[in-house]
């Protein structure tokens, strides 16, 4: 089975850090892909992990999103929380979602 992979420039961070976890592990970076998304599906991450991981939030934003969810009662999803604070971009939500494999509905 073959697998194609197209990215941008802005996942050249991302790329750059499958670069050097090939290096370390001396391994491919394709078998270096897998495993992270691998990892992924079976971990089933947070969306506020996969954002960080992503370098699209800091962990410090996450964390004071966490705790206006938590003052709100839990009634607003982080995503939202996210959005109205211009934390993240609703690309860089969209992209967060898909990772976490939630179904995203067009915009």
């Amino acid at each position: 089975m073959q697998l194609t992979i197209y990215y941008t420039k802005e996942d050249l961070p991302l790329i750059r850090q499958v670069e050097a976890k090939a290096e370390r592990e001396r391994r491919s970076k394709s078998a270096v892909i897998l495993s992270i998304v691998e990892e992924y599906f079976e971990r089933n991450k947070r969306l506020g992990e996969i954002l960080c991981d992503l370098g699209k939030l800091t962990p410090e934003k996450l964390n004071q999103a966490l705790e206006i969810q938590k003052k709100e009662g839990g009634s607003r999803p982080l995503g939202e929380i996210l959005l109205a604070k211009k934390w993240i971009t609703e690309a860089d939500l969209i992209r967060a979602l898909m990772l976490q494999g939630k179904p995203v509905a067009a915009p």
